[in-house]
């Protein structure tokens, strides 16, 4: 009996595993025969292969065929459509761009605040296209609106469609809209759609500056059908420097709102890779079954009663969909759990129960394997990627073999807990072994409510395993299926946790899956401390952690499905009429090798880096090359007037072919006292100097669409010398008919992050000179028709 009830425990703690990944979202994508008033991902996947056909960076000509494809969309179903327009400058880094939005609007029945529903629809600046960042977004809302319009609803409030523009960039399609749109002023609330991957279940993220607990009670009675959120991701979020279209919101207008974002694939985020075939069809109808509901209650609500100034710990279970209480419950229960702890403790050692020695060799074993599995999971990575160098190509930190490695990396940490636990298999051992998991668990508990509260939840499976805890002291032959149901909500809690953290930060998290797989065996021991068989066991978790190491190291290698991330520039120096082949690569591959060879030289040796990446990853390797006749832009000045002080500036940089940027360099201890571009003004400090980064060379970094120009005015004191560095950018290596660059082999793609596939040319520049070159001409011109014929 007792080897058939652990048998059954063992599969009903499988069971709930595996229901607790299981129950995170929808099982399939719905067809298109279901009803007219719900969400069908198969209807959605209609406009989003139009949407993907191509990569449609800002800037790119499918990039305004996407945006008049989205306009006719929102036109078919109704809505009023206009498209937004004009120049942004983000003084703080240099930005300039000028985002064109597609904003539409379906008019409500009230006057309330409006609800925006919002995504953005230009692709990475890297050949990417886009189908889950965002055309998932981009689908999700028109088919939400066409089955909320199939219901024949009519909203109070109006709803906005804003399908940003710039997202990729800086944000600052949102920027423009909330700053200059006649319609922002009236928003009360905003749902927001991103990705970071293409798969996985989506996950509810608040951006407020206030208290959470209208929007929890909000989200939980719209009820939406698979709610994936925690206050600790909300917490985590909120220290970190991330940024949606909702920040936008947040910081300039204190809009509040939720964002839905999966993660999971992220390997295929900003690559190639991030395909209309990619993209999870289970994840995306999961977007939808978010939007609908929620699109049905906020058009109704009163959007101008969600701010609040309480927070409030939440966190998604299965069958209840989601749990939630004020953080001003986080105190008293944590204070309950200690009482009924140091209780539990005292009765079970008065009675006999629990013995001293055993609670000593509980902590030992307990704590050792955690310092041991964490020492593992931290430099267990570090060795691997000198093992398999091939990794760092990849600038994602979550690998394409990256699940195996969760896998191997959690099996591999159970192996070493059985073997620990092996020698202790009687009530009266499990129940002094205990003590020590929950006393850290308490102790954790107690960090997180001083410095993490939205992590709270934490303490509801450590109730349970105290109930494991009595049920152990008081009975001499407990049942080991209650016992595994007692554990249910801590498998349902951090089981998901396990997986998501090197997910959502990365392969090298893994220290953190394995921390908490030691932490979450602690609250299973009223269960395997009766397990007889905990060798055995062992061996099969470390068997089986085998595997996964085996199907990883498999899969280490590059291939047609997962590509090995490359790069290639031609970088032209016009000042000295010089031209090299760059890359970021560490490791070349065959195709860049025919550019930079066998042995090329470090590109630090050579040149300043003109482009660094996202990362702060500099070049790699140069090889100089042939000099190539690309038009270089040309420079028109419009203004030049000296008063007692001051020399004012204003000149045109005209581009001679198709650049997609443009970066501005100057000295950075130049003060300006006056600064424009495109008519857009930097700002002053009190003395009248412009702000910009005095550590930092770049000017402006300027994102061309429609063929601009780049019109500079400027003020300096009358006696400052100026020079100017551009650098043209066009992303058209593979393209351009001055090169003949094959195509990449299948193994390879582009590599994101960066200015990739790209023809740069850096020429430096001064009005004086030109002035000066403008009178020698008219002075050549002049002598020689004084000439005697």
């Amino acid at each position: 009996m007792k080897r058939i009830s652990a048998l059954l425990s063992s599969f009903l703690i499988l069971g709930l595993i595996f229901y607790s990944f299981y129950s995170l979202m929808p099982l399939k994508g719905e067809p298109a025969s279901i009803p007219k008033t719900q969400f069908s991902a198969e209807r959605a996947l209609i406009p989003l292969k139009e949407i993907s056909k191509k990569p449609h960076y800002f800037g790119s000509e499918a990039h305004e065929t996407v945006r008049e494809y989205l306009v006719s969309q929102l036109k078919d179903l109704g809505l009023e459509v206009e498209v937004q327009q004009g120049f942004v400058l983000d003084p703080k880094i240099g930005n300039l761009d000028k985002p064109k939005n597609i904003v539409a609007r379906l008019k409500g029945s009230g006057n309330g605040k409006s609800l925006v529903l919002l995504t953005h629809y230009d692709s990475a600046l890297v050949p990417s296209f886009g189908a889950s960042d965002a055309g998932s977004g981009l689908v999700t809302i028109l088919e939400s609106l066409r089955a909320y319009k199939a219901s024949g609803e009519i909203p109070k409030n109006d709803i906005i469609i804003l399908f940003s523009d710039t997202e990729e960039i800086n944000l600052d399609g949102a920027n423009l809209f909330v700053s200059e749109h006649r319609w922002a002023k009236n928003v009360g609330f905003v749902i927001n759609f991103e990705a970071r991957g293409s798969g996985g279940p989506s996950v509810m993220i608040l951006e407020s500056n206030h208290g959470n607990a209208n929007l929890i009670n909000a989200f939980i009675e719209a009820n939406p059908q698979y709610p994936v959120a925690s206050s600790l991701m909300y917490s985590v979020y909120k220290m970190l420097p991330n940024s949606t279209d909702s920040t936008i919101f947040k910081e300039k207008s204190d809009i509040d709102s939720f964002f839905f974002a999966f993660i999971d694939d992220h390997f295929d985020y900003h690559t190639a890779n991030d395909t209309f075939e990619n993209l999870d069809r289970n994840t995306l109808q999961h977007q939808g079954s978010y939007l609908l509901p929620l699109l049905h209650y906020f058009a109704n609500a009163d959007l101008s009663k969600l701010k609040a100034e309480e927070d409030y710990v939440y966190v998604n279970f299965p069958f209840i969909k989601m749990i939630s209480y004020p953080f001003s419950w986080i105190l008293p229960m944590l204070i309950i759990a200690l009482i009924l702890f140091i209780g539990l403790v005292f009765f079970g050692i008065s009675t006999r129960k629990l013995i001293g020695r055993k609670i000593l060799k509980g902590f030992v074993s307990f704590f050792l394997p955690l310092i041991i599995c964490g020492i593992l999971g931290y430099f267990g990575w570090i060795l691997l990627l000198k093992i398999y160098p091939q990794y760092n190509e990849i600038q994602h930190e979550f690998k394409y073999n990256g699940h195996s490695y969760i896998a191997f990396f959690v099996l591999l940490t159970l192996s070493i807990l059985f073997a620990f636990y092996r020698k202790y298999n009687k009530r009266v051992h499990t129940a002094s072994l205990l003590v020590a998991p929950l006393f850290l668990w308490l102790v954790i508990n107690t960090v997180v409510f001083i410095y993490l509260k939205g992590a709270a939840f934490f303490i509801i499976p450590v109730f349970f395993g105290l109930l494991s805890f009595w049920i152990l002291l008081i009975k001499e032959k407990p049942n080991l299926l209650l016992l595994a149901f007692l554990a249910a909500p801590a498998i349902f809690i951090f089981s998901p946790l396990i997986q998501f953290f090197p997910v959502a930060l990365g392969s090298h998290m893994v220290v953190i899956s394995c921390v908490f797989t030691v932490l979450l065996f602690g609250l299973l021991l009223p269960v395997f401390g009766f397990y007889r068989k905990k060798g055995f066991l062992s061996v099969v978790c470390f068997l089986a952690a085998l595997g996964f190491f085996i199907k990883a190291h498999l899969n280490s290698d590059f291939s047609e499905t997962q590509q090995k991330p490359n790069s290639l520039v031609f970088y032209q120096d016009e000042d000295t009429r010089q031209a090299y082949w760059l890359t970021y690569d560490k490791i070349l591959d065959d195709w860049t090798r025919n550019y930079l060879g066998k042995n090329p030289e470090r590109a630090s040796k050579i040149m300043d880096n003109a482009s660094p990446s996202k990362y702060n990853s500099q070049f790699t390797y140069a090889a100089e090359t042939s000099v190539k006749p690309v038009p270089v832009f040309e420079i028109h000045l419009k203004k030049d007037t000296i008063s007692e002080e001051n020399r004012t500036v204003t000149f045109t940089l005209i581009p001679k072919r198709k650049v997609n940027q443009i970066n501005l360099y100057v000295n950075p201890k130049i003060e300006f006292t006056s600064l424009k571009f495109n008519g857009k003004s930097f700002p002053k400090n009190v003395n009248g100097i412009v702000k910009r980064n005095q550590n930092n060379n770049l000017l402006l970094r300027y994102y061309v669409i429609d063929q601009d120009s780049l019109e500079v005015s400027y003020a300096v004191a009358k006696n400052t010398f100026v020079k100017f560095k551009a650098i043209e950018y066009s992303y058209d290596l593979l393209d351009n008919s001055l090169f003949t660059i094959p195509e990449r082999p299948k193994n390879t793609m582009t590599k994101p992050f960066i200015v990739n596939d790209a023809v740069i040319i850096k020429k430096s520049f001064t009005i004086e000179k030109m002035i000066k070159a403008k009178k020698d001409t008219l002075l050549n011109f002049n002598d020689a028709n004084l000439r005697p014929q």
